[in-house]
């Protein structure tokens, strides 16, 4: 290797995946735009969001302010374009949120309101508020009644 093929810092590997960004954001603008005019179009969909979104009230705190917000913020006409990212973003959250409240396991959705929804929230690994049964999550998502295999000898 030389230069050019050995690379030993983050600037080259910036530089090569600078073009992805520019798709990324343009393919995720339309579809945010997609939802405004879905929502401007079909007024029904509102309707039928509204309802699977309120089906999770009363399950956790941080949802339901949540709700709460989100309901006032549906009420208004249809953001602009500026506004778009912010509440399909939020939608989506939400969205999540009330599957896991309503369909899923209780310690992963509590696990999630509370590192999404209530609070200043965090995003990256280790985010998430100390009190949370996170030995049920895991016990949920190993194997049942096996130890972890030893690493291979080679």
């Amino acid at each position: 290797g030389g230069n050019g093929y050995v690379e030993e810092s983050i600037l080259p590997r910036l530089y090569r995946e600078a073009p992805v960004n520019s798709i990324w954001e343009g393919s995720g603008n339309i579809q945010c735009l997609d939802v405004l005019r879905a929502m401007e179009r079909e007024p029904s969909c509102l309707d039928a969001l509204r309802d699977l979104l309120s089906r999770a009230r009363g399950r956790h705190s941080g949802y339901d302010l949540w709700w709460k917000k989100m309901k006032a913020t549906l009420r208004h006409p249809v953001p602009g374009p500026q506004g778009a990212r912010r509440l399909v973003e939020s939608l989506a959250t939400g969205m999540q949120a009330a599957l896991l409240l309503t369909d899923g396991s209780p310690a992963e959705a509590e696990a999630f309101c509370a590192g999404r929804l209530a609070g200043p929230g965090g995003r990256v690994f280790g985010a998430l508020p100390e009190d949370l049964h996170l030995e049920a999550i895991v016990a949920r998502a190993s194997p049942q009644g096996r130890e972890p295999s030893p690493p291979a000898v080679a």
